[in-house]
């Protein structure tokens, strides 16, 4: 929950890099949000708005978590336009956002990896 949490705070920030756990636990949040959605719709019979809105207001944080899982793997955002190209696009952007990050800073930043964890004191080795 809080990779998505974290996801949502950073609304709109397309600059950056996003590990994978922060991009795919946001990805499965909005899966099951979806279903969920998706019955709730189905019970009241609301043809569908519920998830519409939902989709909606995830729909600028969706993007800005993949252009900063893009950035991870060095590559620019403008990737995601790959995507409509039909199949292909949709495969190309499944291998990228399953590769591991760049290591070490690229052009987008530090890897987050290594800002993530706190470095060890020579004392706890």
């Amino acid at each position: 929950m809080n990779w998505y949490l974290e996801a949502l705070k950073k609304y709109a920030v397309f600059s950056g890099r996003a590990r994978r756990t922060e991009y795919w636990m946001f990805m499965l949040f909005n899966v099951i949000a979806g279903i969920i959605l998706g019955i709730v719709d189905a019970i009241l019979g609301t043809g569908g708005v519920l998830g519409a809105i939902y989709a909606l207001a995830v729909l600028i944080p969706g993007l800005a978590v993949s252009v900063r899982r893009l950035h991870d793997t060095s590559r620019s955002g403008w990737w995601l336009l790959i995507a409509f190209v039909p199949i292909v696009g949709a495969i190309v952007l499944l291998v990228f956002s399953l590769q591991d990050s760049t290591p070490g800073p690229n052009a987008y930043g530090p890897n987050p990896k290594e800002v993530a964890q706190p470095a060890q004191s020579p004392a706890a080795l």
